[in-house]
């Protein structure tokens, strides 16, 4: 049997360590505080935006949001987001997206100023994960990543480490995670000629494909440790990832579930980046 690699006990030690150094910095007068951009009334943004916000009322941290209707000009936009970089009192903002179709969303992330952007969708921020210039965040869902492998005492330098998924929003920051932590990395896709044996002779294994149950039995090995990033809506309504869980589970010594495993842990990444830009600022 796999070891069932949670996120809420994750979640709950970072939470945990935060909490001192919130209170440092209000002790020295600043109060980190994050706000959140929406623009609509997705269900998703809702959910994730009630858990962020327990969140942060966990950590100390204050949250606010600004909330624009659906059909908000992408002028509207603009002014809050700079309004928002403009605004010394806020450390960190996590903008929702997808936005409106009728929205430029690359012109809109751009407006954000990195040190701001807590959730790597800038290009400055891109730019500092891979350069390793310190200047803006990483993705908070591919921090996660790290952050469990890091609690549950898994070492990551040295290790075959290959991620399964080349988006900008998780797989290749990723990969440049696990590359900063002196792993060997493959960025393998869909389309990578041979996947299963890709996938199979890595001993660190992190599916974000975006794409129900495409890794099974074909694509993991005994002593592999699987990250399971994929969220997957099936036709009954449940959520799967894109690990087969069931195939998998009996073979591997270690998988994150779906759901409760790195989704879990991203609220808690999202706080300490907020925590580690007002440390910036003081």
């Amino acid at each position: 049997m796999a070891e069932i690699l949670k996120g809420a006990p994750v979640a709950k030690a970072i939470t945990a360590q935060l909490v001192p150094e919130v209170e440092a910095l209000k002790a020295n007068g600043v109060i980190p505080t994050l706000c959140i951009v929406r623009v609509g009334e997705r269900p998703d943004d809702l959910s994730y935006e009630k858990g962020a916000i327990k969140r942060c009322a966990a950590c100390g941290i204050e949250a606010r949001s600004r909330v624009l209707p659906q059909d908000a000009s992408e002028e509207a936009l603009l002014e809050v987001i700079h309004e928002l970089n403009a605004d010394s009192t806020v450390h960190g903002v996590l903008l929702f997206r997808p936005l409106p179709r009728h929205m430029n969303e690359a012109r809109v992330c751009a407006a954000l100023a990195p040190e701001k952007d807590m959730d790597g969708i800038t290009d400055g921020s891109m730019a500092g994960l891979f350069s390793g210039s310190g200047l803006g965040y990483p993705p908070c869902t591919a921090q996660a990543c790290i952050e469990i492998l890091d609690h549950y005492g898994i070492a990551i330098e040295g290790k075959k480490a290959t991620v399964l998924g080349r988006s900008n929003v998780i797989g290749k920051p990723a990969a440049m995670l696990l590359l900063k932590r002196n792993a060997t990395v493959t960025i393998c896709h869909t389309r990578t000629r041979d996947l299963p044996a890709a996938c199979a002779g890595a001993e660190i294994l992190i599916a974000a494909a975006g794409r129900a149950g495409v890794v099974t039995t074909g694509h993991v090995s005994p002593g592999q440790v699987v990250l399971d990033v994929g969220i997957n809506v099936t036709p009954e309504g449940n959520l799967t990832g894109d690990v087969d869980f069931a195939a998998a589970e009996p073979i591997v010594a270690a998988i994150t579930p779906v759901p409760a495993g790195v989704g879990s842990v991203t609220t808690a990444v999202l706080a300490k980046h907020v925590v580690e830009a007002a440390k910036k600022r003081l």
